[in-house]
């Protein structure tokens, strides 16, 4: 391959992984790049998961042998299967060395104690290919993983000049996954509320979009259970702020341990003192019954006084719900009319009817217009929500 053709390979490789969407598409877009550019029919991206001593595979790209996954949940490797790996991460590049690829044929001879077979070898052969270029991946310094293009037997086994091309496209790739991962940073700050951990009301408000979306066209069931923390203001003026943002942590935990009991559930501090799960596919049963072991547990937190906790499903008799925006003021209702009657347990809009006139007592309150033409609660109007404690968000 000529100088022009290794530099357009060059700039289409950096080109596709930019407009990668994800980790994964940056992964298999860098993993494809590399396997055209080096006229291979099959590349490998590999990340080295040094807690646990192996090399993890991302993506598979290219012809795929049998067996072989695109995005594998589990194929690892020991790294003392690959001692190359370790050896001339820690020995050369301490030595002064700089990273570069080195080649493996299938023809490569056994070495060591008798009946030993390098592994890549071994790989090359039981999934016939001929060869391979593996170049080590470089990230702030450091090793952390590794590209890996192979050829099918027969076809012309790789050089040392393509080994030294493989070293360039795996600096590219480093490059593209390091700004993959800033941007995945970015993504994870933007929609975390900083002191939980949990997801912040930007989050819940795309994820409610979406969900009403999904209600709307298939039915799906969507439920919104919002927390109000009782007595935060009493812990931070007798405790103090750090006992106050100690509470909400563990109300939090409390939060995501209930919220895994539906699949797939979203918890979130929405600020200050209020919190909220957003459910899609559980039936609304489901989601009382997690708001109860909820409540429950919150008054077991030492410094707290429980929870007022609402609950508003599709999947009962509130009406129609066309936005994001109903649900949440059915929760809300729901969540204020529970503090008002200081219910121990949740109150679920559509099941409370009123003994006098039979009338659905959040149901009411919701379409009841608030004081003054604002919101009953804060929440309506707040965005982000990643303050410390008694924080508006």
């Amino acid at each position: 391959m000529g100088d022009d053709l290794r530099l357009r390979a060059v700039v289409g490789l950096a080109q596709a992984m930019a407009a990668a969407q994800g980790p994964r598409e940056v992964w298999r877009a860098a993993a494809l790049g590399a396997c055209r550019a080096l006229g291979g029919s099959f590349a490998a991206l590999s990340v080295w998961e040094r807690e646990q001593g192996r090399l993890r595979v991302l993506v598979n790209a290219g012809r795929l042998a049998a067996g072989e996954e695109e995005y594998p949940e589990a194929e690892t490797y020991p790294v003392h299967q690959f001692p190359e790996i370790t050896e001339f991460l820690h020995e050369r590049w301490a030595g002064g060395g700089e990273p570069d690829a080195w080649v493996e044929t299938a023809d490569g001879r056994a070495e060591g104690r008798p009946g030993y077979c390098h592994q890549r070898v071994a790989a090359l052969r039981r999934r016939g290919r001929g060869c391979c270029v593996v170049a080590p991946i470089v990230l702030h310094g450091h090793a952390w993983g590794e590209l890996y293009v192979a050829r099918d037997a027969g076809a012309e086994v790789f050089g040392r000049a393509d080994a030294d091309f493989a070293t360039v496209l795996a600096a590219v790739a480093a490059a593209g996954i390091v700004q993959c991962e800033r941007l995945e940073e970015a993504r994870r700050l933007a929609y975390t509320d900083a002191l939980t951990g949990l997801a912040n009301r930007r989050a819940v408000d795309a994820r409610l979009d979406e969900a009403v979306e999904a209600h709307r066209a298939e039915g799906a069931v969507v439920s919104l259970v919002v927390c109000d923390v009782n007595g935060l203001k009493r812990v931070n003026d007798t405790h103090g702020h750090a006992v106050g943002d100690r509470l909400l942590e563990r109300f939090g935990s409390l939060l995501s341990l209930c919220g895994a009991m539906l699949p797939g559930a979203l918890a979130a501090r929405l600020g200050g003192d209020e919190f909220c799960l957003v459910s899609v596919g559980p039936e609304a049963d489901e989601v009382v019954a997690v708001a109860e072991e909820l409540c429950e547990r919150a008054y077991g937190l030492a410094t707290g006084e429980g929870v007022a906790c609402g609950v508003a499903s599709t999947g009962d008799a509130i009406g129609e719900v066309r936005s994001a925006r109903r649900l949440f003021r059915l929760a809300d209702a729901a969540q204020y009319r529970a503090k008002a009657v200081r219910a121990r347990g949740p109150v679920v809009a559509g099941r409370e009817a009123e003994p006098e006139t039979g009338a659905d007592a959040v149901l009411k309150l919701a379409d009841t217009p608030p004081p003054e033409g604002g919101e009953r609660r804060r929440l309506r109007g707040r965005r982000g929500g990643s303050g410390g404690a008694g924080a508006p968000g």
